[in-house]
């Protein structure tokens, strides 16, 4: 594990320093070269919290990673620039489906100078940069966040308007690591799983987030969005590592995304 390697894997230029830019930068190239992803879930390959496993594959293998990996491997570079990182439980959607889905998102508190800022390269299509912890709103490349407070003593991000995801709640403390461990197995065996029932892949451009949900791809502008069906293995194969810079075998799992697409669209017409 080498700080030099993920550098460069991220195309981070510079001397990192323990300052804002800094953090800010490698919170964004971070997000424009390591690819949000659920192959592995789909492949059926197990997926843990090992940061040696996490490095081999997000910059050695060049390949990208979920919440818990993508998160663990930012939170790990920034520590070894320097910065104060603690690692926080989140709760994707608790909005809608109450306190069970505490754990099922890894994010980080970065603790700059007394500054406490907000970083989540883990949510697919969330912040580019780093926010303050603090009770506002953002706007980046045109997309609108917001950070509130609860009256349960939770915060509450609300993510962009073309999000599929609308929000994650967290308590402002160090993270129930039994609790994430917990999620991370219940997410990536259990049939009920979102990351077991679709193919999910995510990633940044400078001007755009391009979605992968099942067989729909989705690319996300500050105007609006716009989506197309991939209908094929092989153009789907092609797509991944033309948009998503991916060269991994999905055709085992192919079969199985084409049911989960099914069976989503039929159930979204009724």
């Amino acid at each position: 594990m080498d700080l030099t390697a993920y550098l460069e894997r991220i195309e981070f230029s510079g001397t990192p320093a323990v300052d804002l830019a800094t953090l800010k930068t490698v919170h964004h190239q971070h997000l424009l070269h390591i690819p949000y992803e659920n192959i592995d879930v789909q492949l059926g390959s197990p997926l843990d919290f090992d940061m040696q496993r996490i490095f081999n594959k997000l910059v050695t293998a060049n390949r990208g990673g979920w919440c818990y990996e993508m998160n663990g491997l930012l939170g790990w570079a920034l520590q070894e620039i320097g910065f104060e990182v603690t690692r926080m439980c989140g709760g994707v959607m608790r909005e809608f489906a109450g306190d069970e889905q505490i754990g099922n998102h890894l994010i980080l508190e970065v603790n700059l100078n007394g500054d406490r800022w907000l970083a989540d390269v883990g949510l697919g299509d969330g912040i580019r940069q780093p926010i303050p912890i603090a009770k506002g709103s953002h706007t980046q490349q045109g997309l609108s966040y917001k950070l509130a407070t609860m009256p349960d003593g939770f915060w509450r991000f609300s993510n962009h308007q073309h999000s599929n995801v609308k929000s994650f709640d967290f308590m402002h403390q160090p993270a129930n690591e039994e609790q994430l461990a917990q999620r991370c197995q219940w997410l990536q065996t259990d049939p009920q799983s979102p990351f077991m029932m679709a193919l999910i892949i995510q990633r940044f451009t400078p001007e755009t987030i391009e979605v992968q949900l099942g067989k729909m791809h989705t690319t996300i502008r500050a105007e609006g969005k716009q989506t197309t069906e991939i209908n094929s293995l092989e153009a789907m194969q092609e797509h991944l590592q033309t948009t998503f810079g991916l060269s991994v075998d999905i055709s085992p799992a192919w079969d199985g995304i084409l049911a989960a697409h099914k069976k989503f669209t039929e159930e979204r017409t009724g």
